[in-house]
C-alpha cells in the first residue's frame, strides 16, 4: 500500500470525527507549546545574564585577600592585609590593565542635599576593566594618584540625589564624611547588574586619596585586572596566582592567602545553574507530551474498536496485517505531528507575547523546535504502535462478525 493512499485513508478517518481528533491533538499542542516556551524563557534568561556579566567586563579578574591560618586559628579575609602596592605593580604577560581597589561607605553632601553612597578608590585603568564610560568631564590621571588629589567622578544615581535640579556637577565641590572632593567627571548610566545592585550609585576617586585621607591604610582591599582577551582569562588567572604566591613567599604545602576569580568562572557557574533550571522546566512541561501520547493511545484503541468490521473487510479482500498496522500507525503519527505543528506555532506566539508583555528576555532556538518535532514523531510511533498492532492481529472472520 502506497504511502499517499495511507495518508489519504488516515485523513478521511480523522475528518469523520473532527472534534475527537482535535481533542486528541490538544495534549500534544499544549505539551509542545509548553516545552518551546519554557526553553525560550530559560535560554533568554541565560543569554541576558551572560550579557550583563560581560558588560561588567568579560575579561575582568578579581584578586582579593583570602582567609588564612595564624597560630592554628583561621582568620577572616578582612584581617589578612597581604595585598600591597607591590602586588599591584607586578605585571603578567596575559594582563592588559590593572587597578587597585579600596572602598568605603558614608554620607556625601552637596549644598543642602545629602545621600548615603559608596566611594571607590581605583586606578586610571579601572573604567576600561569594568567597561564603564565617562559621560562628561575627564578621568583622573597618574599625577592625581601620586598626589592623592581630592577629585572624583559621580554615577547617575548620586548626581540625581545631590543635584536634583539637573545642573551639571562638573567643577562643584562635595563632601564625603566631611572630606571635600571636586567633581571632575560623570559616569554613563549602567543600571542594575545581575544581582540587582545599582551600578550608578557610586563615587570614583583615586585609590591613594581613600587610603590616606579616608581609610588611613597603606594596603589595597582588592585588585581588578583585565586579561588580554577572554580566551586567555584562565592562563591569566594561573599566571597571577603563581606571581602572588612567589611574592608572598608561600611554600608548596601552604594555602593561598589570596583569592583570584575571573568573570568566566562566574559566567560558567550561573550558566550551568540556568541550564539546570531550564531542563527542569522543560521536563515539567514535557509531562504534557506524555499525557498527550497516552491520549493518542486511548483514542486509537477506541478507533480500532469502532472500525473492527472495516478491518475484517479489508483483510477479507486481501489486506495483510502489515497494511492494517501501517494504516493505524500512520493515523497516530499524523495526529501527533499535526498537533506538533500547531503546538510550535502556538509556542512561538506565546513566547513572543510573554517577551513583549512581561518584558522578559526570550530566545527561541531552532534546536528546541527540531527536538519538539522529533519527540512528536516518537510519541506517535510509540503510543500508536500497540493499538495498531492489535488491529493488525484481529481475526478476519471474528472481525466481520463483530457488532
Amino acid at each position: 500500500m502506497r504511502i499517499l493512499n495511507l495518508i489519504r485513508i488516515a485523513l478521511r478517518a480523522m475528518t469523520r470525527n473532527k472534534m475527537r481528533t482535535f481533542l486528541t491533538m490538544l495534549g500534544i499542542i499544549i505539551g509542545v507549546a509548553s516545552v518551546i516556551t519554557m526553553l525560550a524563557i530559560g535560554e533568554g534568561s541565560k543569554q541576558s545574564i551572560e550579557k550583563q556579566i560581560s558588560d561588567m567586563g568579560a575579561n575582568m579578574i578579581m584578586i582579593s585577600p583570602s582567609s588564612g591560618m595564624q597560630g592554628g586559628v583561621r582568620l577572616e579575609a578582612s584581617s589578612m592585609q597581604r595585598l600591597t602596592l607591590d602586588d599591584v605593580k607586578e605585571k603578567a604577560k596575559n594582563v592588559s590593565a590593572i587597578s587597585p581597589f579600596v572602598s568605603s561607605g558614608g554620607q556625601v553632601v552637596a549644598g543642602s542635599n545629602n545621600w548615603p553612597a559608596s566611594i571607590q578608590g581605583v586606578g586610571p585603568d579601572f573604567l576600561d576593566i569594568r567597561k564603564m564610560e565617562i559621560k562628561e568631564g575627564i578621568m583622573f590621571t597618574e599625577r592625581d594618584i601620586r598626589s592623592a588629589a581630592k577629585v572624583c567622578l559621580l554615577g547617575k544615581t548620586v548626581i540625581d540625589n545631590l543635584f536634583p535640579n539637573g545642573e551639571s556637577p562638573i567643577g562643584k565641590n562635595i563632601r564625603f564624611n566631611q572630606i571635600p572632593f571636586t567633581v571632575i567627571g560623570t559616569l554613563a548610566e549602567k543600571g542594575q547588574n545581575t544581582f540587582g545592585q545599582d551600578q550608578d550609585d557610586v563615587i570614583i576617586a583615586p585609590y591613594t586619596t581613600l587610603q590616606k585621607r579616608v581609610l588611613a591604610i597603606n594596603h589595597v582591599q582588592s585588585i581588578y585586572v583585565s586579561a588580554v582577551s577572554e580566551a586567555v582569562s584562565v592562563q591569566a588567572v594561573d599566571e597571577i596566582t603563581e606571581i602572588l604566591r612567589d611574592m608572598h613567599e608561600l611554600r608548596a604545602n601552604e594555602l593561598d592567602d589570596f583569592s583570584v576569580r575571573s568573570q568566566q568562572e562566574l559566567i560558567s557557574t550561573i550558566s550551568s545553574t540556568s541550564e539546570m533550571l531550564t531542563v527542569l522546566l522543560a521536563a515539567i512541561a514535557g509531562i504534557s507530551l506524555l499525557v498527550g501520547g497516552i491520549g493518542i493511545m486511548n483514542i486509537m484503541f477506541v478507533s480500532v474498536t469502532e472500525r473492527t468490521r472495516e478491518i475484517g473487510l479489508r483483510m477479507a479482500v486481501g489486506g495483510k496485517g502489515k497494511h492494517i498496522l501501517t494504516q493505524f500507525l500512520m493515523e497516530a503519527i499524523i495526529v501527533s505531528i499535526g498537533g506538533g505543528l500547531i503546538g510550535v506555532t502556538f509556542g512561538l506566539s506565546v513566547s513572543l507575547l510573554i517577551g513583549k508583555a512581561a518584558g522578559w528576555p526570550v530566545t527561541v532556538s531552532e534546536q528546541s523546535i527540531i527536538v519538539s518535532f522529533m519527540v512528536c514523531t516518537i510519541i506517535g510511533v510509540f503510543f500508536g504502535w500497540y493499538p495498531a498492532r492489535k488491529a493488525a492481529s484481529l481475526d478476519p472472520i471474528e472481525a466481520l462478525r463483530y457488532e
